[in-house]
């Protein structure tokens, strides 16, 4: 399937099932497509025409955008360096999950979340270990005993009882067989992560090479408020105010910027999809003229207090 199919097929999934989904970010590049919330089920999506192709650094930005907003970045595609990938299979590209449109699809309308991950040297299942435990005791069978009739070691068996190991599917097959219970957990791509501020520690050495925007930084800095610039989104900061619980998804004017009408829409659509603020901050050179807060920097400099600020918002 073509990266334009991809994306279609994906997004008309996601909006059938009652997904809100921002508009695509395509006035500059970007780490994700499109923001998605339905409820408390919020992600960062990224169709990539080949998974495989897909950079350590996007990824790494994908995850730290998704974690400031407690929201799952998520890699939906057909094929891993010219590989197709499986239905009903969880993969991982960098540490962000990555299925098949057709594993979404199962998701979003009949909560079938797949069981198995596909890793280095073969596939992978989340094992009970609670369940194995009790149900263990319940047949009266020692860690040893059962780790015999399994074929696995004691410290192997110790390991899944723990919940410290994965498990092979044919070992997650004997585990069932002898105990006769379901031991297996799906994997539920939308699991909300808690709120991440490893963005925000990072960011403190990022080089920011755009001078107004490292100005525009310092401002929000000394409200205590927590910001972090993007390098690669619609948006060119995010900020956090942990007092008001409030997040900010902010933009600085760039001359140079030939599509700044068209990146505040997708700043607004994913501000709104996100429920979080959004804010333009101008020298008065480029002013967009969509409907977002505009802040001039030199207002932003004679502000005192937090409140100024989100008194503008």
């Amino acid at each position: 399937m073509k990266r334009a199919e991809m994306l279609d097929a994906t997004e008309s999934i996601l909006k059938r099932a009652s997904f809100r989904v921002s508009e695509r970010c395509v006035a500059r590049p970007s780490c994700f497509d499109f923001a998605a919330r339905r409820e408390e089920q919020l992600a960062f999506v990224k169709v990539p025409t080949d998974v495989g192709n897909v950079s350590a650094k996007d990824s790494w930005e994908l995850q730290k955008i998704s974690g400031c907003f407690s929201a799952v970045p998520l890699f939906i595609g057909d094929r891993t360096r010219r590989k197709p990938l499986e239905d009903d299979t969880v993969y991982m590209r960098y540490n962000v999950y990555t299925i098949t449109p057709k594993t979404l699809e199962d998701m979003v309308f009949r909560e079938m979340y797949p069981l198995v991950e596909a890793g280095p040297g073969g596939y992978y299942v989340n094992i009970d270990g609670n369940i194995i435990r009790e149900r263990r005791q319940e047949l009266g069978l020692s860690v040893g005993k059962l780790a015999e009739m399994i074929g696995i070691s004691r410290r192997t068996l110790y390991g899944y009882e723990r919940s410290m190991a994965k498990g092979s599917v044919s070992v997650a097959y004997n585990l069932e067989w002898v105990l006769g219970v379901p031991v297996v957990q799906p994997f539920n791509v939308f699991q909300r992560a808690p709120p991440s501020t490893g963005f925000f520690a990072t960011a403190r050495h990022m080089i920011i090479r755009n001078r107004f925007l490292q100005m525009v930084l310092r401002g929000f800095a000394k409200f205590n408020v927590m910001v972090a610039p993007t390098r690669r989104a619609p948006f060119d900061f995010i900020a956090h105010c942990s007092e008001e619980r409030l997040n900010i998804i902010g933009a600085v004017a760039d001359e140079r910027d030939q599509n700044i009408d068209k990146r505040t829409e997708e700043i607004i659509s994913i501000s709104r999809v996100m429920e979080a603020h959004s804010v333009f901050i101008t020298d008065g050179e480029q002013i967009p003229s969509n409907n977002i807060p505009l802040i001039h920097h030199e207002e932003l400099a004679k502000m005192k207090c937090p409140e100024e600020l989100i008194a503008r918002l």
